[in-house]
């Protein structure tokens, strides 16, 4: 793709990954997105966590969509393709970092679901990362225009999309910010801002962190950026992810010290360091 807003962020930072470990942490990269046909599909998502159990792995995921319905999809292609659009965009395996953290905020932090599934999704929807542009320039109150959203995606992907596919892109991923709360309105999608938690927050410096940014720079990710929410803020609200434990923080001086650990496994945190 000519433009990845994650791969611009990576590009600027000296604690880059290589880009294989960043897939088998759960990134997904490349000129093709679930955006095409689906949107996050939060309310799916939102069952299928109910459903399974918070230790579910893979297998269990995959059985209770396609085997259980526990979708309610009208036919068995229905449901194995759900299955499919559901782990491009989450995973749905616990193997995965991205997924692993995912699930584990998500039994923790009910209010954060939206935030949460859209954060998820953008680390693995290119297409979707692409619409985050258009999105975050807009100022509360305004309407969303949907040819500057086109325009982006053409620009992204050339002439790999028709008219058509363009379309539904820009008719999904508008569905998806009006999920995770930064539109609303069913035709005239006007934006809002939307408010995150301390778990919200520490989720979204650990894709940060991940993708090699550090200290202050964790505040100026794109992961920052679609909580709306000021750097001070965004610290404040880190401190409060530490006494729920998800982090650790030292801010000193002007000086900030970022720990994701609490997040990880020991073998997570071996994997990245190594």
């Amino acid at each position: 793709m000519k433009i990845d807003p994650i791969l611009a962020e990576i590009k600027q930072n000296t604690t880059s990954l290589p880009y294989a470990l960043w897939e088998q942490i759960g990134f997904r990269f490349g000129d093709k997105g679930t955006h095409t046909s689906r949107t996050i599909m939060l309310e799916e998502l939102s069952l299928l966590l109910r459903e399974c159990a918070e230790n579910a792995t893979r297998d269990d995921y995959v059985t209770a969509i396609v085997d259980n319905n526990c979708l309610g999809k009208r036919t068995a292609a229905t449901r194995r393709l759900t299955s499919q659009r559901m782990r491009e965009l989450y995973g749905l395996d616990p193997s995965l970092l991205i997924f692993r953290v995912l699930r584990y905020c998500w039994y923790a932090d009910e209010k954060g679901r939206p935030l949460l599934a859209l954060l998820t999704a953008l680390a693995r929807d290119p297409l979707l990362r692409v619409t985050s542009l258009p999105i975050l320039r807009m100022q509360p109150g305004e309407e969303m225009v949907r040819q500057q959203m086109i325009n982006i995606l053409r620009e992204s992907t050339g002439s790999r999309l028709n008219d058509s596919t363009l379309d539904k892109v820009v008719r999904n991923a508008s569905s998806s910010w009006t999920q995770s709360g930064h539109l609303k309105g069913r035709v005239r999608k006007i934006r809002q801002k939307v408010e995150p938690t301390p778990v919200v927050t520490a989720y979204a410096l650990l894709l940060g962190y991940l993708l090699g940014a550090r200290g202050l720079g964790l505040f100026k990710t794109l992961w920052a950026k679609v909580l709306d929410t000021p750097s001070e803020e965004l610290v404040s609200l880190a401190v409060d992810a530490k006494r729920l434990g998800f982090l650790d923080i030292n801010y000193s001086g002007g000086i900030i010290e970022i720990s994701v650990d609490p997040m990880l496994t020991e073998d997570e945190r071996r994997l990245i360091r190594e």
